[in-house]
């Protein structure tokens, strides 16, 4: 409805006789005014209000959600970075165990105490983030040495209660904070509005978990910013960029030992201190990178003269420096293992095939490079060999510190991705000798030992080819019985060999029998798998496969354990997690065998 005119009209005064009231809109005197124009003044402010409300709150609401999204991307990103830094002192699959648990216990705790946490504390429970983060990588490092006291069994819970844990409650208690002043639509339900923000933030931290996570996994060790300590320190960066506070003066502390004395930060003089810690044990790390598969390095024993590559907590291998270039060793072409394994798989050349296999007309495939023990043995008798690692670093490794040739074919990529591609290939090569030797800490990478992947191996194999799968496990449990029966189901022919006789001592007393096994394979359906003796030039004029080249310790039927109720059957693509129950007590086992390989501060040291 149109205010009343106001009276007296231009030109004219008031009936008092006084100046009227300045009135809103302003009335330009000398102008002429109609109620139309006192009304469309009117809406224009109004409108211009509205707006202004309008921005207010788009910007007030954009801020709640942007601020809330940050906090759950950081979150879900350390999630990741939490469990990287782990692994090199316990392995993945140990430092996972608890890791779920904890994030769900710190999502818990945070949503339901949010009110409490602002109550109590003199400040924004936010601005403990830039702290908390910053101490992770202290309290890491010295949880770290020991972690023989600890144990893979507890280590990793007690490490992440510690660090991860609150990181995750403040920051969820945060995030809840901030989204009490969410304003959802009225149309939905009641019920729907109470458990959106709730179910909203978990589903949005899962999605950045896996986007943030993989990507973190991708590019590691490609800078100092993408190594382990690198992220941990930028994430605290985030954290003080969105949380400012006097409060950061406290992080110096903190920063310092991490820039000056935390040794799995690689800078300036970190490898020479870390070589310091490794003085009293008598180990020297020569090299170190972070890489797709873990932390890779290469650590000599200049006391007992041998070389390993190491990745996360595991060994891909390892070989007898003393005796390069020395006496009877003198111009030999390969080096001398450290592990027996390495020389049986070389036995793929000794298994009897229906037309003679010619070394100088023969193609190899390895899947697999770790130190190329066995590549280095294939290209030594003249055989044109191709390696297939995903890790470029652990190719780089082979070649500058292990004595790998240079004449082999590399190709850096995912077996399960390049076997596909040669395999769908009618056209593509094929080999007349396939050594399958893949392993990671503690339990079988799974893609590579399904029904179709080694439908693949057999497609790339020659009808008169040979193939040698290593695999290494715990024959206490029944993975290695699953993976013999997939293996068995693609080629027809096989017999499986141990590196080492059982030691019934260690099965009685500990329930646990970890170690290599390596099936000789053809595609023959009819006859036994056999094998000539090796004669001087197969040997290399090497001890180890003198002792070990020929296979000794046959696997029988009887030796494998099957689980109570335990389907018969193969290991499908869509089917792992037939063997991921049993991975925990494999790694587990694999961690304690690996602390007696090496002295303690070798693993802690990294």
């Amino acid at each position: 409805m149109p205010p009343k005119q106001r009276k007296p009209t231009p030109g004219s005064s008031s009936s008092s006789g006084s100046s009227p009231a300045r009135a809103i809109p302003h009335i330009d005197p000398n102008s002429s005014f109609t109620p139309e124009s006192f009304e469309k003044e009117l809406k224009s402010l109004a409108q211009k209000a509205q707006s202004e409300t309008t921005l207010h709150y788009f910007t007030e609401q954009s801020i709640i959600y942007l601020k809330s999204a940050a906090l759950l991307s950081l979150i879900a990103l350390y999630s990741t970075v939490s469990q990287l830094n782990l692994s090199p002192t316990y392995g993945s699959i140990p430092s996972s165990k608890w890791h779920s648990k904890l994030i769900m216990a710190g999502c818990f705790a945070g949503w339901s105490t949010n009110l409490t946490l602002n109550r109590v504390l003199p400040f924004k429970p936010e601005k403990l983030l830039p702290l908390l983060a910053v101490y992770v990588p202290v309290v890491q490092f010295f949880l770290g040495k020991v972690s023989s006291t600890l144990t893979a069994q507890w280590g990793p819970l007690i490490t992440e209660g510690l660090t991860l844990l609150p990181l995750v409650t403040i920051s969820v208690a945060c995030v809840a904070t901030y989204l009490e002043g969410a304003d959802l639509p009225g149309f939905l339900p009641s019920w729907i509005r109470d458990a959106l923000p709730g179910l909203g933030s978990y589903g949005f931290y899962k999605l950045s978990e896996k986007v943030l996570g993989g990507l973190a996994e991708e590019h590691i060790g490609q800078s100092l910013l993408n190594t382990r300590v690198g992220m941990e320190l930028a994430l605290a960066g985030s954290y003080a960029a969105l949380a400012p506070s006097k409060l950061l003066v406290l992080a110096l502390p903190a920063l310092l030992h991490t820039a000056l004395l935390n040794t799995h930060l690689p800078t300036g003089n970190a490898l020479a201190n870390l070589n310091k810690g490794l003085e009293n044990v008598g180990y020297v790390v020569l090299d170190r990178k972070e890489s797709l598969t873990g932390y890779i390095s290469v650590v000599d024993s200049p006391k007992e003269g041998y070389r390993v590559m190491r990745c996360d907590h595991s060994l891909l291998g390892g070989e007898w420096v003393k005796f390069l270039n020395q006496g009877q060793f003198k111009g030999n072409q390969v080096a001398e293992p450290i592990y027996g394994v390495f020389a049986m798989l070389e036995a793929v050349r000794l298994v009897k095939t229906p037309e003679k296999i010619k070394d100088n007309e023969a193609k190899a495939l390895v899947i697999g490079l770790g130190i190329g023990t066995t590549p280095a043995a294939l290209v030594a008798h003249g055989i044109d060999t191709t390696v297939v690692e995903i890790d470029p670093v652990v190719h780089e490794f082979a070649l500058e510190y292990f004595q790998l040739p240079k004449n082999h074919t590399a190709v850096i990529e995912d077996a399960v991705t390049y076997t596909s591609r040669l395999a769908a290939d009618e056209e593509g090569q094929r080999f007349d000798y396939i050594v399958h030797d893949v392993f990671t800490g503690g339990a079988e990478p799974i893609p590579l030992f399904t029904l179709e992947f080694l439908q693949n191996l057999n497609a790339l194999l020659k009808p008169n080819g040979v193939i040698a799968i290593n695999y290494a496990g715990d024959f206490a449990l029944p993975p290695p019985r699953i993976v013999t029966n997939t293996i068995h189901s693609v080629f027809p022919a096989c017999r499986a060999f141990r590196e080492h006789p059982r030691d019934m001592e260690d099965f009685t007393k500990n329930q646990r029998d970890f170690t290599n096994m390596v099936m000789f394979c053809t595609k023959s359906t009819s006859g036994e798998v056999k094998f000539r003796h090796p004669s001087n030039r197969d040997l290399l004029n090497s001890p180890s496969r003198q002792a070990f080249l020929y296979p000794q310790h046959e696997v029988k039927e009887e030796d494998f354990v099957k689980a109570e109720g335990e389907a018969e059957g193969v290991l499908r693509a869509n089917d792992t997690e037939r063997l991921v129950k049993w991975h925990e007590s494999s790694a587990m086992g694999h961690w304690g065998i690996m602390r007696t390989v090496l002295p303690d501060a070798v693993w802690e040291e990294w």
